[in-house]
């Protein structure tokens, strides 16, 4: 577990960062944009609990934000220095326990028949926010793939919660009894 003596260390003022293995990469770089738009995602998410969320969302989502930290530390190490510090990672696990939560606030959601528009109750918005976020860092991950290595799980990883973020927001609705915004084509 690192530990953090003091926030600011200045070797960043020239426009770099360090990786968990230690090396130097500009802060434009794509693995930095994409574990920064987690860390987004992860800060979207706190505040989508703070607006009161029914507590079966919140208890996930918490455990999701922990995840979160997984992927960043996932992201934040090459896959060649992966092996030489144990760290935590987003693993087929992390996937199952989102597609097993989707199945079960589905089930208590109306089935969908029209595209919807983000909104609704103050927390379902908020967790709009976070889902686009998160289809954010999967197109920065596809992206820094291209490049470079992954881990295994981690793109699938954010395609399931970007679901599961969709579905929370329909449940967070259905929950506080607050009808979905439907999208009108002929508007």
């Amino acid at each position: 577990m690192p530990r953090i003596t003091r926030v600011y260390t200045r070797t960043g003022d020239d426009g770099t960062t360090g990786l968990g293995g230690g090396q130097r990469v500009s802060k434009s770089s794509p693995r930095i944009a994409a574990y920064g738009t987690v860390d987004e995602l992860n800060a979207l998410i706190g505040a989508a609990i703070a607006t009161g969320l029914e507590e079966e969302l919140a208890s996930e989502l918490s455990r999701i934000q922990n995840e979160l930290f997984h992927l960043g530390s996932d992201l934040c190490f090459l896959e060649e220095d992966k092996g030489k510090t144990p760290l935590p990672r987003i693993e087929e696990r992390h996937v199952t326990s989102l597609e097993e939560l989707m199945d079960r606030l589905s089930a208590e959601v109306p089935r969908l028949e029209n595209f919807l528009l983000p909104g609704g109750s103050p927390g379902a918005a908020s967790l709009h926010v976070a889902r686009t976020c998160c289809r954010r860092a999967e197109r920065e991950v596809v992206q820094l793939a291209g490049h470079e290595k992954v881990g295994a799980f981690t793109l699938r990883y954010l395609n399931r919660l970007s679901d599961a973020l969709f579905v929370m927001a329909r449940f967070e609705n259905a929950r506080k009894g607050i009808p979905e915004p439907i999208w009108d084509s002929r508007a």
